[in-house]
């Protein structure tokens, strides 16, 4: 058969032919142009990066008949009998299948031979790390002095199996996986010379099963010219990668972004339909709601171009996309489905568990209850005019505060706290506390309820009830109280204080305490503080600054004491320490 799989007819002849491994193609160009050619070399990477392939090229770039030169001509006889794998002076051994020490002890005997016609006997052992231990030891003291001639190029996929005495005595190159990008024009370089009709969005598709490597991309193709012939449409393609449809991803992206749950539910429901796998749905969902927080964040196209890969097309549509929602809600959309991914591994009802996942997400934008005024009890008509607020805007008497009916217990009584008592000529004013940040840009008025959050009662209480969460808590910020959303960030460094206050049986706990003490029901929100949130103390911090000042308050105190200053004159001592007393310990 004259027929060649395409990684094997478009495989590399020459260095510069290589693709996404400059850094290694460079360093091994170099050896050869100075003389500076090692005895053993270890290449490692994952399948299909071109380990074995870049093995042969140096192989004839050491017994190329121009050679040694860092530019093989793959024209002569040396290099072509190379890559056919019929040079006598190049030895490629499978070490899958030659695992034993007599193997080892083959090479021993034979590499003290020169070579035959090239300048260099070269050794290719692929998979090298199936050699058995004793095979290993065998091959050291030929490693270590080697023959002038001889040159070992080892290749494997799992270099943690490789002993440190084989390490120490190779120069060790890691291959990386190759970029999409980068596959994409190889991929568009075959379909060009094959004159295959392929679609743009396929290409992409391809390098993304490929997982960087080259040579399961050329695989696919191969495998989708055997299904649809020289014109491949891409729902072929997709049905035969196992692929799920983007129009489906995109589907429920739609739902979440319009907040429709039922639509999120029927496209859910038409994946399992058509017997996708709900891991790769939501491995797929999760990539896209990243590529909307970039394209949130990152308003330079071009930048935009080198961090996400896709067409241009879908390009626009993300950022068209992503400004429908913050960076904020994304964040929290990405977290929903990333905890929805780890539960899928587990689950006995993966189904459950999406469909929770996307109702979460399609009712996480929407404003709840609390976030806007309660209704205010119809009035008869009044002949009062219209009043004006601060800004000189008219507002009608039925859009002011309205005070609490006198015979209503207040939701929450803190101990030691005093409320003010509205004189009865004045109209009563909400006590709003200090530490509440409050939008720049014309907030929402908030009910009287929601304006008398003391953050610093609900931390006391946390830290009195609940001390298994206290400390996480203390590690965080208080942003403010918004729309009845209270939030609290993080650094981004306090990973593990974040997490635990994320959990849902926590932000529960200090919702609760807020109600307790506002009313109307509360939302906790946890981010993570960027440089764009004002600069600020953590709660520790601001506690520690606060225990800071009394202390220096009570020693001055004490200082100014008369009874303290006469006995400090009597002893002709200093006060040291002040610190208050319980009332056991005075009785004691």
């Amino acid at each position: 058969m004259d027929y060649q799989v395409s990684a094997r007819k478009y495989r590399p002849g020459t260095f510069d032919d290589v693709i996404g491994q400059s850094h290694v193609v460079q360093t091994l160009m170099n050896a050869v142009s100075t003389k500076r050619v090692a005895h053993a070399y270890l290449f490692s990477g994952t399948r299909g990066v071109g380990k074995t392939t870049v093995a042969r090229i140096f192989a004839k770039a050491l017994n190329c008949a121009q050679g040694p030169t860092s530019r093989p001509c793959d024209t002569c006889e040396n290099c072509r009998e190379i890559a056919l794998g019929s040079s006598v002076d190049v030895i490629e051994i499978d070490g899958a299948s030659n695992t034993s020490v007599d193997d080892v002890r083959e090479i021993r005997e034979n590499v003290k031979f020169a070579p035959f016609r090239g300048h260099f006997r070269v050794y290719i052992i692929d998979e090298v790390h199936m050699l058995s231990n004793s095979a290993f030891n065998a091959l050291l003291k030929t490693l270590e002095e080697p023959p002038a001639h001889a040159v070992f190029i080892f290749a494997t996929t799992e270099i943690h199996k490789i002993p440190v005495t084989i390490l120490s005595r190779c120069q060790h190159y890691n291959f990386r996986r190759i970029a999409r990008s980068e596959i994409i024009q190889r991929l568009q370089h075959v379909a060009a010379q094959d004159q295959l009709t392929v679609e743009e969005r396929s290409f992409l598709a391809l390098a993304r099963a490929s997982e960087g490597s080259m040579r399961d991309a050329l695989s696919l193709l191969d495998q989708a010219i055997a299904y649809s012939g020289k014109a491949i449409s891409h729902a072929d393609l997709e049905l035969l990668l196992g692929a799920v449809p983007q129009e489906l991803v995109q589907e429920l992206i739609r739902a979440i972004l319009t907040q429709n749950s039922p639509a999120a539910l029927s496209s859910l429901a038409s994946l399992l339909d058509r017997g996708h796998d709900l891991r790769a749905f939501c491995a797929d969902v999760v990539e896209h709601i990243r590529n909307l927080l970039v394209a949130s964040v990152v308003p330079s196209a071009t930048e935009l171009r080198s961090l996400i890969e896709t067409s241009e097309e879908d390009l626009n549509q993300l950022s068209l996309d992503a400004k429908a929602v913050t960076p904020e809600q994304l964040q929290e959309l990405l977290a929903i489905f990333i905890q929805a991914e780890d539960s899928l591994r587990f689950s006995t009802h993966p189904r459950f568990v999406m469909e929770t996942a996307a109702v979460r997400a399609t009712r996480l934008l929407r404003p709840r209850p609390s976030d806007s005024l309660s209704p205010q009890p119809t009035s008869p008509p009044s002949s009062h005019k219209p009043l004006a607020d601060s800004e000189g805007h008219k507002t009608t008497p039925s859009a002011l505060p309205i005070p609490k009916p006198a015979n209503q217990p207040p939701p929450f009584k803190a101990s030691k706290v005093e409320r003010p008592i509205p004189s009865p000529d004045s109209s009563p004013k909400p006590t709003v506390d200090p530490t509440a940040v409050s939008p720049a840009t014309e907030p929402t008025p908030l009910s009287p309820q929601l304006s008398t959050l003391r953050w610093e009662l609900v931390q006391e209480e946390i830290a009195a009830s609940f001390p298994n969460i206290a400390p996480f808590l203390e590690a965080g910020r208080f942003v403010g109280l918004e729309g009845g959303v209270v939030t609290i960030g993080f650094a981004k460094q306090a990973t593990v204080a974040r997490a635990r206050l994320e959990k849902e049986e926590n932000t529960k706990v200090i919702s609760q305490l807020c109600e307790r003490q506002v009313g109307p029901p509360i939302r906790v929100r946890i981010i993570e503080l960027t440089e764009t949130h004002p600069q600020g103390p953590t709660m520790a911090q601001a506690r520690a600054a606060k225990e800071q000042e009394h202390r220096a308050a009570l020693f001055q105190q004490a200082k100014t004491n008369p009874t303290v200053k006469q006995a400090l004159e009597i002893f002709g001592v200093e006060l040291a320490e002040v610190r208050t007393i319980s009332q056991q310990e005075a009785n004691e």
